[in-house]
């Protein structure tokens, strides 16, 4: 599985330490708060919800760096609106490995 990074942050900062700093720090902070939300929605069988918090989502997995995982998230968004719950395993990990990457930073 592919590891998340800061290269994206990196590459977006220009440098700027307090800016990466500051972005991380938004990322650490609203992550926990919208996988909760999502996990809420996905249990309870709200799947048009669920595809929402999808959608939030998949835009962290992509400033991590996270490529193919960002693929398989616009996927699962799409299936969840049509009430189509494949790829929930794979994206569960993806929330799993960006949880473990996070408590690093």
């Amino acid at each position: 599985m592919e590891q998340p990074n800061l290269s994206y942050i990196n590459s977006m900062s220009g440098g700027d330490e307090r800016f990466e700093e500051k972005l991380i720090m938004i990322i650490k902070d609203e992550f926990p708060i919208e996988k909760k939300d999502y996990y809420h929605n996905y249990k309870s069988n709200n799947f048009k919800l669920a595809a929402g918090n999808v959608h939030k989502l998949k835009h962290k997995i992509s400033i991590l760096g996270l490529e193919k995982s960002y693929e398989i998230a616009v996927a699962f968004e799409n299936n969840l609106l049509k009430g189509n719950t494949n790829l929930s395993q794979e994206f569960e990990s993806i929330l799993i490995n960006i949880t473990n990457y996070l408590k690093k930073l």
